[in-house]
């Protein structure tokens, strides 16, 4: 499995014997799905003022993820990118507070938010700038 180390860190700490700087390292030394529309932006959602990027750790999860919000096309187009370079290039572009949501929909679903040690400092909440 691709992510087996990620998803076994995000089930322990769901479990409540992880720790949560584990589980961002292998996030982001981890290759995950993320889905993109026709238009090829990268699917997000907005929740309480933030933008999450939707990402996944299998190509299954995001395919069950797709078909339940009515996905129907014949394929779905996808990019495959390092949580790395999520966090540190795709969030600061988003040009608002954005975050990743890994999994969301999913039984364990992790989000990585958008505050100093997950994101770049100057586009975390907490930050200096902010």
């Amino acid at each position: 499995m691709l992510n087996a180390g990620l998803t076994h860190q995000v089930r322990m700490l769901h479990a409540g014997a992880g720790d949560p700087g584990i589980v961002l390292a292998a996030f982001r030394s981890g290759v995950v799905f993320v889905p993109r529309d026709a238009d090829g932006r990268v699917w997000t959602g907005d929740e309480g003022g933030i933008r999450w990027i939707w990402a996944f750790s299998t190509e299954a999860a995001m395919v069950a993820f797709a078909r339940a919000r009515g996905h129907q096309g014949p394929e779905l187009d996808w990019l495959t990118v390092r949580g790395s370079r999520l966090l540190d290039v795709a969030v600061p572009a988003a040009g608002v507070p954005c975050g990743v949501a890994l999994d969301v929909g999913s039984a364990q679903p992790m989000l990585f938010p958008p505050v100093r040690g997950i994101v770049p400092d100057a586009v975390a909440l907490d930050g200096e700038e902010n």
